[in-house]
């Protein structure tokens, strides 16, 4: 077990992050059918049908120090409404990726994005005493990229034919990182896009 991926809830004012288990399945398959969002292509988001072995995979990965998943819970009414994913961690190098986020339509454009990095950045930077954060998704995911660049990440460049998706089209991967120095700017700036959420 990869102790430097220990399981942990973090929580905020509007969200819960869980570490991921089968009790979560049904949540997730519910928020998976929220938006549709398995029909787009260049996501890896499952269909509702597929959540179960979602779970189970990310479960693996947990299990193998790969990956440190959570199922995202609403603290208003208690609904699951995404996932979101510590993986590619060194702790060796104090780094690791944020990745596998995903959500349901109702929590789209809400606070949940917001305040769910801002937990996992929190975590990364000020307990787990990382230097480096990544993100990495589709160069066609246009809508991800602006999220993540939104959230005060840097664009670095492109991985071209970067990975071999289910499909056996190759995926060009765009690389964003959060460095150390710019943690105190980017938890400000979150800091006070939660604000205007309250």
């Amino acid at each position: 077990m990869n102790r430097f991926l220990s399981p942990v809830v973090l929580e905020g004012r509007h969200v819960r992050l869980e570490p991921l288990e089968a009790g979560h399945v049904e949540g997730l398959a519910a928020a998976a059918a929220d938006g549709e969002l398995h029909r787009l292509w260049y996501t890896s988001v499952p269909a509702p049908g597929a959540v179960a072995a979602y779970v189970e995979d990310f479960r693996e990965r947990q299990a193998q120090g790969e990956a440190l998943p959570f199922a995202v819970r609403l603290r208003a009414d208690g609904a699951i409404v995404g996932h979101t994913a510590i993986c590619n961690a060194d702790g060796r190098h104090r780094r690791l990726e944020i990745g596998y986020t995903w959500y349901a339509g109702r929590a789209q454009r809400s606070a949940v994005n917001t305040e769910t990095k801002l937990l996992l950045l929190r975590h990364a930077f000020a307990t787990l005493g990382c230097v480096r954060v990544e993100f990495r998704t589709h160069w066609f995911n246009h809508r991800s990229r602006e999220a993540i660049a939104k959230l005060g990440a840097r664009q670095e460049g492109v991985l071209r034919s970067h990975q071999t998706l289910a499909d056996g089209s190759l995926r060009d991967t765009v690389v964003f990182s959060i460095i150390e120095p710019e943690w105190p700017a980017v938890r400000r700036h979150l800091e006070f896009r939660l604000e205007s959420h309250a």
